[in-house]
């Protein structure tokens, strides 16, 4: 009977150990086809005619007369065109800005749409009859609630009072307009497939060429630049910018645009998108290529530690050396953030930080021995964990001289912010700035009851490893932050710089 018990934990464990496997699998493999795109971005081979190749040339290396002409119209299409900015001669490789007001149609102050139709085409020729030209069309008009925009600064008019949840039309101020200028050949076998679907062949003779990549830049959309459109509204001020770009930059830009749509998608909202957007427009290719590894490198450490944490708790049948307030403390803190994130954030960042709470709610029943059967039941300790509690009790006393009169502090001084938002949101935005403030604190009672047993081997190693090594790159980039435009990290990541590695490094002490 015992082998045969034995056995089934043992299957159900090797189980476990194999869907873990081809979980980190496949995220690997997933990160390595990330890595093969950037890649693919630096290293774009021009055709090569003299070998045999089949390629397609750029309809701006013959140095055609060109116009742009960028047209508003209610519907995305060849009807009713109203032109709006017209650049004759037009250069490819010059930048430009253009400032004019737009006049605002009844249907669109009648809480409709207006569209921005980009073509490129011959000089002096309709765009309508050029067989050369290329167009993008681009929405001038967005659909948000006024509420969303009430604590923004730069819109057209002020929300005092609480408005209806119904989205209203509002006007986008800016339209930036980017064109492939780089005299580049493709090759017909190796075309990139972000730029086919960009691209618009012409036969000339024998020669095949491509005409202009255009594309109208959505990155430079700002939820804070939003204009609400009123009944009354005749005139609106429309930015029109243009940029000549490389092909790697251009490739980019497509990818950071499926990036944004892909977002959208999971249910961010635009705010965040927003932050999304200056981290991604604030920073050139190789910074984020190094953003891209440090965040794989991080996630991979994280999923490392969370399966190696889930196994050997499960394994524990004692709970002595294991500090309950450590515990407790991470549960709650935990917990915080997902309420915190709950109000402002996305279903894709709840669902691992709602895990994450899970998990520590599951720790906490653990090392307090409760059990949710038919009944509700707290078991018995023994000596060594009775000897435990004390210990834990006894470090808590000497960390609460520590702790509250700080978060007493933070939260006097977090009252200056109160009229600005709910008591609801006050409240659990002290108590989520205390818990990044204050959260190295929780390992302190841990490192305690280690100093008094005298012992580390109720504690995984592993897992406290990942996490420092997690610890130690997150630090690394908040530094790194104070001295780079491009990176951003908010007040009290920056100022909770390092705040885990000296216990950590003592944590390691303890264990040599």
């Amino acid at each position: 009977m015992f082998p045969s018990c034995h056995s089934k934990p043992a299957d159900s464990g090797g189980k476990r150990s194999s869907i873990a496997k081809v979980l980190f699998g496949v995220f690997v493999v997933y990160m390595l086809h990330t890595a093969w795109l950037l890649y693919g971005f630096l290293s774009t081979k021009p055709c090569d005619g003299g070998r045999g190749e089949l390629c397609i040339y750029s309809y701006l290396s013959g140095r055609p007369r060109l116009q742009l002409s960028v047209f508003t119209c209610l519907v995305p299409d060849n009807s009713q065109l109203n032109l709006a900015v017209k650049v004759d001669p037009f250069d490819p490789h010059l930048t430009f800005e253009s400032h004019v007001n737009i006049s605002v149609p009844e249907e669109t102050r009648a809480n409709g749409s207006l569209y921005a139709v980009v073509y490129v085409h011959k000089v002096g020729v309709s765009p309508l009859e050029d067989r050369k030209e290329v167009h993008y069309p681009a929405q001038l008009t967005t659909y948000i609630t006024p509420a969303n925009t009430g604590d923004q600064k730069d819109t057209l008019k002020p929300y005092q009072q609480p408005r209806a949840e119904t989205p209203v039309s509002h006007w986008r101020p800016h339209l930036s307009i980017a064109l492939m200028s780089e005299d580049f050949s493709f090759s017909k076998a190796g075309l990139p497939s972000d730029v086919r679907r960009y691209m618009r062949l012409s036969q000339e003779g024998r020669q095949m060429i491509y005409l202009p990549l255009l594309l109208v830049n959505e990155l430079s959309f700002r939820v804070r630049d939003l204009m609400e459109i009123s009944s009354r509204t005749m005139q609106l001020p429309l930015t029109v910018s243009y940029e000549g770009i490389s092909l790697r930059r251009f490739r980019f830009w497509v990818h950071l645009h499926d990036i944004v749509y892909s977002l959208r998608q999971f249910g961010f909202t635009e705010e965040n998108i927003d932050e999304i957007k200056e981290t991604l427009v604030g920073s050139n290719l190789y910074l984020l290529v190094l953003t891209a590894l440090i965040t794989a490198l991080q996630l991979i450490c994280e999923f490392l530690a969370l399966k190696n944490d889930i196994s050997s708790w499960r394994k524990k049948k004692s709970m002595a050396g294991m500090s309950r307030k450590s515990v407790l403390w991470r549960c709650l803190s935990t917990l915080l953030i997902f309420l915190h994130l709950l109000e402002e954030t996305s279903l894709l960042v709840l669902l691992p930080v709602g895990l994450g709470a899970c998990v520590e709610v599951w720790k906490l029943f653990k090392v307090f021995k409760i059990q949710l059967n038919k009944k509700f039941r707290i078991n018995k300790l023994d000596e060594e964990e009775r000897k435990t509690v004390e210990y834990d009790t006894q470090a808590s006393r000497y960390l609460s001289y520590l702790v509250y009169p700080l978060c007493i502090s933070g939260a006097i001084f977090s009252l200056a912010y109160l009229r600005q938002k709910s008591y609801y949101s006050w409240l659990i935005n002290s108590l989520v700035t205390g818990v990044y403030a204050f959260s190295f604190l929780s390992m302190a009672p841990q490192l305690f009851i280690n100093h008094k047993l005298k012992s580390v081997s109720h504690l995984q190693g592993t897992v406290l490893m990942y996490r420092g090594v997690n610890t130690v790159i997150s630090d690394l980039c908040s530094c790194a932050s104070l001295f780079s435009t491009s990176i951003s990290f908010s007040s009290t990541h920056q100022l909770s710089c390092f705040r885990d590695e000296l216990l950590f490094f003592l944590y390691l002490y303890q264990r040599r």
